[in-house]
Formats: C-alpha cells, structure tokens, sequence
C-alpha cells in the first residue's frame, strides 16, 4: 500500500472551500478559527461552530477533497476525536488551536465500472490490493451471478492483467483506462472518490487465465544472530508452532533482500513483512517508538506530552505489550489454539525485535498477516454470521476495547462461509473506561442473544487467572488496567447470565458522547464513594459486584415492563 500520513488542505485559494456557506461573509457568536495542520506545509484555517460535530467536521474535509470520512482521524490534543456524534466543543477546541489530520491519501482508487448498457457505477479498491481481489470484489458487489473468477479478463491497453499485478502497478495515472471483460454486465454501488481509474465492462469471446499465488511455507530453521528473535521474558514460556513458523518465514524473506514495506493503514508505524519470494505478506511489525505520539512515529503526530496515549487510559509506547496480550487472553475453547488462534481469532502475535540491513534493531509487535477480502469497512454488516460478530463483541468488553471501528475487523470468505477476523488491539486495557468504543454496537447481530456455546465461555473466563497469565510472560498488569479487566470482565459475565445481549452490555460501557459518562463509570464512582480509601483491592471489587447486581437487576424490570 502507499505511504499514509498527515494531510492538510491547500491554504489562501482554497481556503473558503472548508468554511460553510452560512459563515461566508459573517461570523457566528459560537464559530472558532482553528487549523489543519502538516509538518513542513503552512497551517490552513478552518472556520467550524463550536456546536457543531465531529461528523460534520469530517464531511466537510470529504466534500472537500474527498478524503473519505472512514479513512480520517482527527487528532487534538494529543488525543483522537473518536466520537463522531459529539460536539467540537466537547472536546475543548478554541480559536487557534491546531487540529491534525490523518488520512490515508493513495491508499484507495476510485473505480469506474461503465457497463455495456452505458450505466455507470463507483467503488472503491485499495492501491495495495492484487488485481485478483479486485475481480473477487466485482464479482461479490454486482447483482449478477458469476459462476467463477475465469470468466473475467482485465486488460490495459493491449497487455492482459495477471492476478498478481497490485493496482497501484497497473494504475499509476489517474486517467488509466482498464477494460474489463466479463459475461454479464456489472452492476457496482455507486461512490465518490478521489484518484480515479476507469474500468469498461463488456461481454467477453475468450476467457482470462487465473494465477494464484502460493505461499512458501519455509520450516523454521537455525539461524544465528537472526533479523527478528522473540522476545521471551520467562523461560518457561513456549512459544506457539503457529508464531514460530511465521517469525521464521519472516526471517526467510529478510535475509532474501525484502525489506519492510510502511502500509498507508494506521496512525502509527504498520510494516509488511514479506515472505522470502518477496511476492506475499507474512506478517505486520508495528515498531513500539512508532506508534501514534511517539518519537519516531512516521504520520507527523506530535509527540505526546504527558505520555497518554491517542486514547485516554493507554500509554505511549505499549501498544505492542496490549497486542501480544489480547492475543495471549483470546483463549481457545479447547486445550488447543485451531491454527493458533482462539475464540476470538485474533492472529497469532509475539514481542519481537527485529531489524534489516542499515538499521537499528526495533522492538515491536509481530503479528500473522491474514489474507482477506477487505475490512467491515467496505461493506455493510448484514451479512455478517451473529456468530462472527458475538466473538469480536466478547473480547471487546472483556478487553475494554478503546479503539474496535470497521477498519481494523477484517472480512475473510471461503466459499459461503464468512469469518470476521480482529485486528489492532493497541488501545486495549485501558487505565479507565472513558474512551471504550465499540463499532458493532450499532450493527444487528449486537441484539441477538449469546449462543449456549458462547454463555458457556464467558462462564469460564476469570479476570484473575489472565492477569496471572500475563505476568507470567513477563507482563505486570499496571494496578488501574487490572482493576478495569476485572470490572469489565464481571459485567460480561454477570450480563450474559441475566440473558443480557452484547448491544444491552456494550452500551454500559460506552459514552453517548465524550462529555457523557457511561453507565459503568457511573458504577465504578458509587463504589468508590462507598468504601474508604485504604479498602483492599478486594473488598473494592466486592462494592462493584454489589452495585453491578442491583443496577443490572433494575435494567432488566425495566426491559420487563
């Protein structure tokens, strides 16, 4: 993928296209000046009402330039506007304050799809993706059946597309022209963006050929002082087959000459890791001085001045730490991870340190690169399995998610069958439940009740034993990240055994707005209230079961009445 990064707006000539109509040529009692800004370019004004919401905000900036509002972060303060619905004042934004902006400029092609018929229609593909997944995305976007990917054929100019051609190869202009033949005419929802490669579909007199790429699978060997070695704190700990095949094959394709590839996904430092023919991804190395706000991070962001990290309750430079955790905590229901994942399907991740030729060693996350068909992103939730969608709901509140939004869900198909697969967990166990946002909130499965095979996990799961898990492989959960896991991980389990739905128990965790506390803040500030401040640890988790029994017990007579 491209490289993404801070991107602001043209100053002077364009200013007047980010200030709204109604405030050309006057000037609100509520509306501030503040600025969008990009090291090494000048600040640009944007006039915006206090009153008015981060979503607008965003809109404006699409409208704008077509920066996508799915594909912006807005970052003040060290912190990100992550609640669309609130207010620009809700997050204490002045005349003159400096507001970044983080997009990922190339990192999507607006394709045109212009059917025999004349219609034409817009979607949108990421320049990273392999012409195959762009025929797999035709192919599941229009209305029309077809049997197999053979009957496509993508030509620029007179030279037939391999399937494993990247688009940002083939695509280079704006103005590219692919035509594309199929047998029945294509039918794709329309969309508006930027940079934009137009596709003809016509019906086809022979059929294209399909390349699929194999992956190399490289058994892992003795390499001496290698480029990536596992971090291991404990020597008791073993680290799974799963992540010592990838550490491996990710070594393989080092000593081969392929460096890390910077994706255009994230706010912080995210690298490919490439498999030893240089042609398939194996892993995703998120260096800890890259993250978002810290010293090296290659977005632009400031370095954070307290140590908070983008979300409120994490720190700057334990993300990895949080990465390997959520793994190490997604239990299987078995004895035995399937492929080395558990409940959840969080991909296999370890502590690494890694370097390549004329760099210093990092030390950072390694997580397993998973082959997809996009993120939630790019399509709507409907067809998603509740199954799928109840296990990313359950590691979530456990977790105390900060930062679950549809991009970092990936969406892998085999055949009929769908598997929702997560990703990023950086901003997971968080000091305080203040920033906990959930996506799937909003999505239908959330109101569907957890399965008898799902009731009885959340039955098992025990807070104590996690944090004791963690620390033995070298991780001490800081004292206000345990008291949160175990709170979090009392309200699934006391919920889900009132019959309570991931929607009724994600929304206790959540803020409406960022200036509106949530329920189990709330909870957590009576308990406090309630006993004195040398109470045991303890005794103070007792408080919370008490007051989470009588406040859940209330919520369901009133679900009753």
């Amino acid at each position: 993928m491209s490289a993404a990064g801070v991107a602001t707006l043209s100053p002077l000539e364009d200013q007047l296209a980010v200030v709204p109509q109604c405030l050309l040529g006057l000037e609100p009692l509520d509306s501030i000046l503040i600025f969008l800004a990009v090291p090494g370019r000048p600040l640009v004004p944007m006039r915006v009402l206090d009153s008015e919401s981060v979503a607008s905000v965003k809109l404006r900036i699409q409208r704008f330039r077509g920066f996508v509002v799915t594909k912006q972060r807005l970052v003040f303060g060290g912190h990100d506007l992550g609640h669309n619905k609130s207010r620009v004042r809700d997050y204490g934004l002045a005349d003159g304050n400096v507001l970044h902006l983080v997009v990922q400029f190339d990192d999507i092609r607006a394709i045109t799809i212009e059917t025999a018929n004349g219609k034409s229609f817009k979607f949108q593909v990421e320049s990273g993706r392999k012409v195959g997944y762009l025929k797999n995305k035709i192919a599941a976007e229009t209305g029309e059946e077809i049997e197999s990917l053979k009957d496509q054929r993508l030509v620029l100019g007179d030279e037939e597309l391999e399937d494993h051609q990247l688009i940002t190869d083939i695509a280079k202009k704006d103005d590219a022209v692919i035509h594309m033949f199929i047998r029945e005419p294509a039918k794709v929802r329309t969309q508006q963006f930027d940079k934009e490669t137009v596709v003809t579909v016509v019906t086809p007199e022979d059929e294209g050929n399909i390349h699929i790429d194999a992956l190399n699978h490289t058994e892992l060997a003795n390499h001496g002082c290698a480029p990536v070695e596992p971090i291991i704190v404990n020597r008791k700990v073993k680290l799974a087959p799963a992540i010592m095949k990838m550490i491996s094959r990710t070594i393989a394709g080092l000593e081969n000459g392929h460096l890390p590839v910077l994706s255009a996904e994230g706010s912080g430092g995210v690298y490919f890791m490439k498999d030893q023919s240089g042609e398939s991804n194996i892993a995703v190395f998120k260096p800890i001085d890259e993250e978002p706000l810290a010293e090296n991070n290659p977005r632009g962001l400031p370095l954070s001045v307290d140590g908070e990290g983008l979300k409120r309750g994490t720190r700057v430079g334990e993300g990895a730490l949080r990465e390997v955790a959520a793994y190490l905590l997604d239990h299987p229901i078995g004895e035995c991870r399937s492929n080395g994942t558990g409940f959840s399907g969080i991909p296999p991740t370890a502590l690494v340190r890694s370097s390549h030729v004329g760099k210093e060693f990092k030390i950072g996350s390694l997580q397993m690169f998973v082959e997809n068909q996009g993120s939630c992103e790019d399509m709507g939730p409907r067809a998603f399995p509740v199954k799928e969608v109840q296990k990313i709901a359950v590691l979530d509140i456990r977790l105390a998610n900060a930062d679950r939004h549809a991009g970092n869900i990936l969406v892998c198909k085999d055949g009929d069958h769908v598997q929702l697969v997560p990703i990023d967990h950086g901003y997971c166990f968080p000091e305080k439940f203040e920033d906990c946002t959930f996506e799937w909130l909003y999505w239908p499965q959330a109101r569907e009740p957890f399965s008898a095979e799902t009731l009885a996990y959340i039955k098992l799961l025990d807070a104590g034993k996690d944090i004791a898990l963690l620390k033995f492989h070298g991780w001490e959960l800081p004292s206000q990240c345990a008291r949160v896991l175990h709170v979090s991980t009392m309200l699934l389990k006391k919920g889900a055994e009132r019959g309570l739905t991931p929607y009724d128990i994600g929304s206790i965790m959540c803020r409406e707005t960022v200036n509106k506390e949530s329920e189990i803040e709330a909870l957590i500030e009576e308990a406090e209230d309630s006993v004195l401040p040398e109470t045991s640890e303890e005794t103070f988790l007792e408080t919370v079961s008490q007051i989470m029994d009588c406040h859940l017990d209330d919520k369901l007579k009133n679900y009753n009445v």
